[in-house]
């Protein structure tokens, strides 16, 4: 099998990193013989390359640039490794190599992204390259619902976690509730009256939310210096921000920040909760898995996963501050409830091989 992603042309991001490894770890627990490849420049090898074999895959990994050149293992092993291959997962599309392509028979377009990869296609008239893929595979459980489906048939999923990797935590080494997150990831959406945007757009109407509540909230926030109107809006309303690359830069350091905190304290972005996407984070999986419940915004994922107990959800300032302050009066409760839910519904054992039977059949 061969999975395309993004490691090395997002460095020092350990959340984006496990968003990766979480499928590469589920898959080879399932017995594949997994290879990552990675389209960027030959630099990115130096990023990919630690992490890969950090978890077991030395050797197993390429970084292919534009000219079809090579890091990692060489383009004559890739493409052989490609020529046995049964499945090819290409994470937005993003491996457009044809040699590489063609040569695997089954080939799914995993989109991590729900309402922006269709709207990006079937409104912007951007090439998503789906016409590559044999396959659909989505986050969302609302595609040819309330987002485009583009003409395929996309089968829904919940993130997969390898909870052999998380652990139930048992060190608190932070008693605030918090995230790791962007403030903009990328251009908004506006479409039949309707503004898809990003989490800056969610965020803002929730900044009292840390002067109605007991509990200090934390963000590892990638924010632009030149944000000063938000940033200082932040500030004045008692948000503790903190450097993601810092914190979160590395896979370790991502999982450690995960684990230390008492809970996530999640925002989506708002092309997520406007199209009702029912999209679920996989860092809100991690955090579940390490015993950490999750405050987390109404996307539609009270569908696909309970609520209430370890996963609380909220769609106002007051529903926030409510969740709260439920999760603080019954912290143990919550933090058992969350691990529950993640080995109910997010072992990566239980969530691929729905996917692995419907692509491969």
């Amino acid at each position: 099998m061969l999975f395309s992603g993004m490691v090395g042309a997002v460095p020092r991001q350990g959340g984006a990193a496990w968003a990766v490894l979480q499928y590469l770890l589920g898959f080879r627990r399932l017995g594949w013989d997994v290879w990552f490849v990675e389209p960027a420049p030959a630099a990115a090898a130096d990023a990919v390359g630690p992490v890969l074999e950090a978890f077991g895959f030395a050797g197993r990994w390429a970084v292919v640039d534009t000219d079809g050149a090579t890091a990692g293992v060489t383009r004559d092993e890739l493409l052989a490794v490609a020529r046995r291959a049964e499945l090819l997962v290409n994470v937005s599309g993003s491996l457009t190599d044809r040699a590489v392509l063609e040569a695997v028979p089954v080939r799914a377009f995993l989109d991590l992204d729900p309402a922006f990869v269709q709207l990006w296609h079937a409104v912007e008239g951007v090439d998503m390259h789906l016409d590559a893929h044999t396959n659909f595979v989505t986050l969302s459980d609302s595609v040819g619902r309330t987002i485009p489906d583009c003409g395929r048939k996309w089968l829904p999923i919940l993130p997969p976690i390898a909870l052999e990797h998380w652990p139930l935590a048992d060190r608190l080494a932070d008693d605030a509730l918090t995230t790791v997150a962007h403030w903009r990831g990328y251009g908004s959406i506006e479409h039949a009256g309707v503004r898809y945007g990003q989490k800056a757009h969610s965020l803002r109407p929730l900044f009292e939310l840390p002067r109605r509540v007991d509990v200090p909230i934390r963000l590892a926030l990638g924010i632009h210096p030149d944000e000063m109107t938000d940033l200082a809006a932040l500030h004045a309303n008692g948000w503790l921000l903190v450097d993601p690359s810092a914190v979160a830069g590395t896979p370790a350091d991502y999982a450690r920040f995960v684990a230390g905190s008492r809970a996530e304290f999640a925002v989506a972005k708002s092309g997520y909760v406007v199209s009702d996407s029912g999209w679920f984070s996989d860092r809100s999986g991690c955090y579940l898995a390490s015993g950490r419940p999750v405050v987390a915004m109404e996307t539609g994922m009270s569908r696909r996963l309970p609520t209430g107990k370890g996963l609380l959800t909220f769609s106002t300032l007051d529903d926030a501050v409510a969740a709260i302050e439920d999760l603080m009066t019954d912290y143990a409760t919550h933090r058992q409830a969350a691990r529950a839910i993640a080995e109910e519904y997010l072992d990566c054992t239980r969530v691929l091989p729905p996917l692995l039977e419907a692509v491969l059949r």
